[in-house]
């Protein structure tokens, strides 16, 4: 019985992992980049002064960041293609929201330029996640 349960789980593997190849990113790769992302938006949030706004937008700006990398590892280890596109489909939302939070997370005049950095990063996270979509045969998001 464990042995057919292992054996579903392998074949599920290979089949993400088919899916993925053609974004020219390893899994374990892009695993690393979202949970480097989640972690460069904690330092951020950590060095912002400490007005209402940073506070708030910082919590919501951590939260999405964190369940990025998360959903994608968790997608990585559905059982079945449903869930995988599902969470990779979360992952992506949740890389839009980051993105939204970092636009709002210190007024205009105080940018700071690893701002600009890591919203380009959460559209490149967002692009991937696309990608990975669209070679699984999903067209909405």
């Amino acid at each position: 019985m464990e042995e057919a349960i292992n054996n579903k789980s392998q074949a599920s593997k290979n089949k993400q992992m088919e899916n993925n190849k053609g974004t020219n990113i390893k899994r374990y790769d892009l695993e690393e980049r979202t949970l480097r992302f989640a972690g460069q938006i904690n330092a951020l949030v950590n060095g912002l002064s400490r007005t209402n706004s940073n506070m708030e937008n910082g919590k919501q700006l951590i939260r999405s960041a964190g369940s990025v990398g998360a959903n994608y590892i968790e997608a990585n280890e559905a059982l079945s293609k449903k869930d995988f596109i599902m969470r990779v489909k979360i992952a992506r939302k949740e890389a839009k929201e980051s993105r939204f939070w970092l636009s709002l997370i210190v007024p205009r005049t105080e940018k700071l330029p690893i701002i600009n950095v890591l919203i380009n990063e959460a559209t490149e996270l967002i692009k991937i996640f696309s990608s990975i979509l669209l070679k699984c045969g999903v067209t909405k998001y």
